[in-house]
């Protein structure tokens, strides 16, 4: 598994602007999809073991942040060409099995991946009630055979500052995860 580092966070980059179909076509604009009180971006893949790792307490974390009036957006930008289980089969599976309640959307070009400047999977954006970039990076320290225990600590952190009005943590945690899987034809962009 080739492992990737997310990149530095441009805190107060606005939330790129997208319409992305989700695994049964339906298309979503990301104007109708931010929360009122934030909005989570995660770049997801369903073969990455690394998202399988805290695929679980994601979906029960971003379910306890949707009352709070955080939403969350899952992206998958991964090419179903590089691995069969990242196509719209997988992504209902992966739908079915950890109980994502949020969006998870196609980014069939890799466009909107590259608007955000995502690398990896996950990849996660905290944007605050403004639209703006709050925090970028990991979910907590925990990695597949790492032995820590998954707690969404970095992430829970970011949104309790963030709901509190506190400014940006300066401590912006990368994540690290596999490298996306970029369409053949985006692959060199």
């Amino acid at each position: 598994m080739a492992k990737t580092e997310s990149g530095p966070a441009q805190i107060g980059m606005r939330i790129p602007e997208f319409e992305l179909p989700d695994h049964t076509g339906v298309l979503h604009e990301s104007r109708t999809l931010t929360g009122v009180h934030g909005t989570l971006v995660v770049f997801l893949c369903n073969h990455c073991p690394f998202v399988k790792h805290i695929a679980y307490h994601l979906a029960e974390m971003t379910s306890e942040l949707a009352y709070t009036g955080i939403r969350t957006i899952g992206i998958n930008p991964n090419d179903p060409g590089a691995n069969a289980e990242d196509g719209t089969d997988g992504m209902a599976r992966a739908i079915a099995e950890y109980k994502f309640t949020f969006p998870y959307l196609v980014d069939a070009t890799g466009a909107v991946a590259r608007a955000f400047g995502a690398v990896c999977t996950p990849d996660l954006y905290l944007f605050g009630p403004d639209q703006s970039l709050y925090y970028r990076g990991q979910l907590d320290d925990s990695r597949p055979g790492n032995g820590l225990h998954v707690s969404g600590e970095s992430l829970r952190g970011a949104v309790a500052s963030m709901l509190s009005m506190q400014p940006p943590p300066a401590d912006q945690k990368v994540s690290l995860g596999c490298s996306i899987k970029w369409p053949e034809s985006q692959a060199h962009q």
